[in-house]
């Protein structure tokens, strides 16, 4: 499924992001995460894999492998599927319990991200973000 994404850490996005002096600079970098991540099969590109409340198509699956989940996920769009490649740096390949520690909200806060994309974009990645929260509590009852 998904193995890209395990290879750049929250922080280093964080400080990626930080070195470049405009927007401009940093939504190229945002799009460059998300061609980096893997194509998710068409016949994966199901409804009920859907993320409700994406402006774009967005869709997620995942799998439990030894005690952690791996995600996998995609957009029709460059810019959503950066922003999933984000998402997927705090959380891909995590176990529940780091999903759920993980302060999702500092994260962004220190991307500067909501500022910066449509309120539209920005409803779609919290639904994507409560998603795999949903996913990671069901996991942590279990």
């Amino acid at each position: 499924m998904n193995a890209s994404s395990a290879a750049v850490s929250p922080q280093e996005v964080v400080e990626t992001l930080a070195f470049f002096d405009d927007w401009e600079d940093r939504y190229r970098y945002i799009i460059d995460l998300g061609r980096e991540l893997p194509a998710m099969p068409e016949a994966h590109k199901r409804e009920d894999l859907l993320v409700r409340g994406c402006q774009s198509q967005a869709w997620l699956d995942w799998r439990e492998e030894g005690g952690r989940i791996v995600f996998e996920a995609d957009s029709d769009a460059l810019i959503v599927r950066g922003l999933i490649a984000l998402i997927l740096a705090a959380y891909d390949r995590r176990t529940p319990r780091e999903i759920l520690d993980f302060d999702i909200d500092d994260y962004f806060a220190r991307l500067d991200l909501l500022r910066h994309i449509s309120p539209t974009r920005g409803n779609g990645l919290r639904a994507m973000v409560q998603r795999i929260r949903d996913i990671a509590r069901s996991l942590a009852m279990a």
